[in-house]
C-alpha cells in the first residue's frame, strides 16, 4: 500500500520542511494538487518553480494532481520541475488520449482523474489501456478537509477489475477508517492531507492507515 501525503494540508511557508517530514515519518509519495481557482474553486502556489524545490528537498516519488483547465500547458512545465507522475482530469482535457501520449513523451507516468459525479464508464476504452493511474475523488475536489463518499466505494471496485495492473489512488477523506475500505475495494494508493499533518504522531498515523 502506498501512502501519499497531500501537501495541500502542509504549512506551505515551510514547505520542503514538510516534504523532508514526511519522509522522515515513512510516506511512500508526495501528493501534490496544483489549483487554478477555475475548474475548482481554490487555488494553490504549487507553481513548477515550487515543485522543482520539493524535489530538491525530497527523493520520494512526486504524484502531481493537475486540478486544472487547459491542463495541456501545464504539463511540461511539472515535467521539468521534477514531477514522477502527473494526473489531470478527465472532464478538463481537450483530448485527454493525447494528453496522456504527450506525459508519457515527457518520460512521466500519466494518471486521469474523474469528479464524483463522473462515472468510470466515461472514461474512454484506450485511456483505460494507457494510463498508469486512475484517480478516484472522494470528496469534491478543490477543498480539504472534507468527509469521504462512501458511495466512491464502486468505481474503485470496477477500476481495479478493468484494469488489474494500474495503480487506483483514492484521494479525499481518507483516515485509518476510510483507508480499510479503500484498500479492501482494491485501492493501490491512498492520498491523506488533513488525517495526516493535524495528527500528533505522523508516522503512526501512515502506519494505521497501512494497518
Amino acid at each position: 500500500m502506498i501512502v501519499a501525503p497531500s501537501l495541500l494540508s502542509a504549512d506551505f511557508s515551510r514547505i520542503e520542511d514538510e516534504a523532508k517530514r514526511c519522509g522522515k515519518a515513512g510516506a511512500d509519495w508526495l501528493h501534490i494538487d496544483v489549483m487554478d481557482g477555475r475548474f475548482v474553486p481554490n487555488k494553490t502556489d504549487f507553481s513548477p518553480a515550487v515543485v522543482a524545490c520539493i524535489r530538491k528537498a525530497s527523493k520520494l516519488f512526486l504524484d502531481v494532481h493537475l486540478m486544472v483547465e487547459k491542463p495541456e500547458k501545464l504539463v511540461d512545465g511539472y515535467a521539468e520541475a521534477g514531477a514522477d507522475i502527473i494526473s489531470f482530469h478527465l472532464e478538463a482535457a481537450e483530448n485527454p488520449a493525447a494528453l496522456v501520449r504527450k506525459i508519457h513523451a515527457l518520460g512521466k507516468k500519466a494518471g486521469v482523474s474523474i469528479k464524483p459525479a463522473t462515472p468510470v464508464g466515461k472514461i474512454p476504452r484506450q485511456l483505460l489501456r494507457e494510463c498508469d493511474l486512475f484517480v478516484v475523488m472522494a470528496v469534491e475536489p478543490g477543498k480539504g478537509g472534507q468527509a469521504f463518499m462512501p458511495e466512491m466505494l464502486p468505481k474503485i471496485r470496477l477500476l481495479r477489475t478493468l484494469r488489474p495492473s494500474a495503480y487506483v489512488e483514492v484521494d479525499g477523506g481518507i483516515n485509518a477508517e476510510t483507508a480499510k475500505k479503500c484498500v479492501a475495494a482494491g485501492a493501490s494508493i491512498l492520498v491523506a492531507g488533513t488525517y495526516l499533518f493535524r495528527s500528533a504522531d505522523m508516522a503512526a498515523a501512515i502506519e494505521a492507515l497501512r494497518a
